[in-house]
């Protein structure tokens, strides 16, 4: 009974220390978030009365069509995406994100930086990228500052666009205002800024090696495997498997079919330790978002 009770003890105390510092990574990511965020507006897009996409694009729209405090209308548009992240995603998700748009809105309308530069190319870039890195590091950290994704999650549910219709949909349309409120090449420079803090996103939350799952069928699967622990060092999956109708005509026999999951700089050392085994081997990749544990590399920030 006293082991029962210390093993029970332990796993608590081990569950409660994950959960810990979960939370503490989540909050350190948004931290970082906020921050870079707060200095994309600060010293690049507002001095120069720049826009993005998104949320945060329609939130600088509105402050220079209506003169409203940017840090006010920052709260306002975001509530209703947060409002459907708690319906669709979970409270917790709303509440971390209502909390980082609540501390990017106090930092907006209260710290001051100095600008940097009046180059309108620089400020594109740049600005885009320090707004992107924020968003990406909020992700990152299970929240969110800008809420048009949430919103596309919702739309693709209810009707045929997909998530990266509805983006592309929503953006058009505030780059139009603000082409017809303003000037064409605000518009232009807009865009610009949103290119750079969207590559940026993908970039926080993807990192640089791409994961790609690999499914190999071979006839020397045993081989295979073997090639690929000993002079890849990763691991292998091996699935039972049954073929169908093929090139030499219907197989009956038992099969082994390999998966294992490489990085996309790895791919092309991987389908060659295949062919020195098996030139026909057939192979199947596609692209992995994201892993956890097994015997492949981490990506950077996990």
């Amino acid at each position: 009974m006293k082991v029962l009770i210390k093993t029970l003890y332990k796993e608590s105390t081990r569950i409660k220390e994950l959960v810990f510092e979960r939370y503490l990574k989540d909050f350190v990511l948004i931290s970082i978030g906020i921050t870079m965020a707060t200095i994309g507006l600060k010293q690049f897009l507002l001095p120069n009365d720049f826009l993005d996409g998104g949320a945060m694009g329609l939130s600088l729209l509105t402050e220079r069509a209506t003169g409203v405090d940017l840090s006010l209308l920052i709260v306002l548009i975001n509530l209703p995406f947060i409002f459907i992240g708690a319906k669709q995603i979970s409270w917790e998700f709303a509440l971390k994100s209502m909390g980082a748009i609540l501390a990017l809105s106090l930092l907006v309308h209260f710290v001051d930086f100095k600008v940097i530069t009046s180059d309108k190319l620089l400020i594109s870039v740049f600005g885009g990228f320090f707004l992107g890195a924020g968003i990406g590091f909020t992700i990152r950290g299970g929240a969110v500052i800008d809420g048009t994704e949430v919103l596309a999650i919702y739309v693709s549910k209810k009707t045929s666009l997909t998530v990266g219709d509805f983006i592309s949909v929503f953006n058009i349309g505030v780059f139009a205002c603000a082409a017809f409120l303003f000037n064409v090449e605000t518009a232009m420079y807009s865009m610009l800024t949103y290119f750079s803090a969207s590559k940026t996103v993908d970039f926080i939350i993807n990192g640089i090696e791409e994961y790609i799952g690999v499914t190999i069928v071979s006839r020397n699967a045993d081989e295979i495997k073997q090639a690929i622990i000993d002079n890849l060092q990763h691991g292998v999956t091996v699935y039972n498997s049954e073929s169908g109708y093929g090139k030499r005509g219907i197989d009956h026999n038992e099969n082994k079919v390999l998966y294992c999951v490489v990085t996309r700089l790895e791919v092309t050392k991987l389908v060659l330790e295949i062919q020195k085994v098996d030139e026909g081997a057939f192979i199947v990749q596609h692209s992995i978002k994201d892993t956890k544990g097994g015997m492949i590399k981490k990506r950077p920030l996990h």
